[in-house]
């Protein structure tokens, strides 16, 4: 078999794997859009801010020792304990529950029935907020997060790849990882959309928000609910991201490449924001493989925004998106 296609095979395996990372982040907006009918703008410092406090836990950091130290001037900064991962993962989580009461009571609960522009709006507070808060609570440097994933090269899949075609392919176990988590996760989350009936609440709520306060369903549930699945959401792909690249407060601009991910799955589809992440993902290495050297490469930088664009002109709605008519 052909070296270059051995390696093009190579590559779109890791654009799955790539792919899945996007789907991970972009599950979190599908989420919120479903509930209130808006684009969540902080999911991508939400994942931050999880990931902050995952670190920060876990090397027993103390909240606020940069503003402690520069009240008192003390220099206390660490508690002299380490938590183990996973119940650094259970408070983390515990947490962002109540970042979910906390948005619903302080700020939702306030912007029932308004147009959608301001709920849009209260997120790009929240976000700026989040990014700040956390700086404030953990410190600014960069983090390495580690809670026990593996890392690094796959060595049965690159002896096994070699024994068949004599060329071994570079996969990343926490890339299979990642993947693992995604299917657990779009599986859960669409049994739950689909057929529980908080699921169908959830779902009556985005449609109306008087009309479903009007049959008995209870809204603040509801948003805190949704809030706290996504923080949830957040939270694992903080992990994934974190462990990947380090906790830094570039983290918080994996949410831009989640964009092209909702336009191609739809807003409101859990599976399409897999399969549209699974799309980014290998389009933008196959075609920066394919087309990059002629152009002078760094095409993903740009491909995903592009292919969203031809998927607003053509099918605004994405794949798997509902198609939405006004009658007027």
């Amino acid at each position: 078999m052909p070296d270059q296609l051995l390696f093009a095979m190579e590559v779109m395996l890791n654009g799955l794997m790539a792919g899945v990372l996007y789907a991970l982040v972009a599950l979190g907006f599908v989420l919120i859009f479903k509930a209130s009918g808006i684009f969540n703008y902080s999911q991508g410092v939400m994942a931050l801010f999880a990931a902050l406090t995952l670190v920060g836990i876990q090397n027993g950091q103390v909240p606020f020792s940069h503003l402690i130290n520069a009240i008192f001037g003390t220099e206390v900064h660490h508690f002299g304990w380490h938590v183990p991962a996973i119940f650094a993962i259970l408070l983390t989580a515990a947490i962002m529950v109540l970042f979910a009461w906390i948005v619903e009571r302080y700020v939702l609960r306030h912007l029932v029935n308004q147009p959608d522009i301001i709920l849009f709006m209260a997120t790009i507070g929240l976000a700026y907020f989040m990014e700040g808060f956390g700086d404030l609570m953990w410190g600014s440097e960069i983090k390495k997060l580690d809670v026990g994933l593996p890392q690094g090269i796959n060595v049965p899949i690159d002896e096994t790849t070699y024994g068949w075609f004599g060329y071994g392919f570079f996969i990343d176990n926490l890339d299979i990882s990642a993947t693992i988590l995604a299917v657990i996760l779009v599986v859960a989350l669409t049994v739950f959309s689909q057929y529980s009936k908080q699921g169908r609440a959830l779902r009556a709520v985005a449609d109306d928000h008087q009309a479903a306060l009007s049959v008995g369903i209870s809204l603040r549930f509801i948003w805190v609910l949704v809030w706290s699945i996504a923080g949830f959401v957040a939270l694992v792909a903080g992990i994934v991201w974190g462990s990947k690249s380090g906790v830094q407060f570039s983290l918080s601009l994996i949410a831009l490449k989640a964009l092209p991910v909702l336009m191609l799955g739809g807003f409101t589809s859990i599976p399409g924001a897999i399969i549209g992440g699974l799309i980014i993902g290998v389009g933008e290495k196959l075609f920066e493989f394919t087309i990059g050297p002629l152009v002078g490469g760094a095409t993903e930088n740009w491909f995903a925004y592009v292919l969203a664009l031809l998927f607003l002109v053509f099918r605004p709605q994405g794949l798997f998106g509902e198609k939405i008519i006004e009658r007027v």
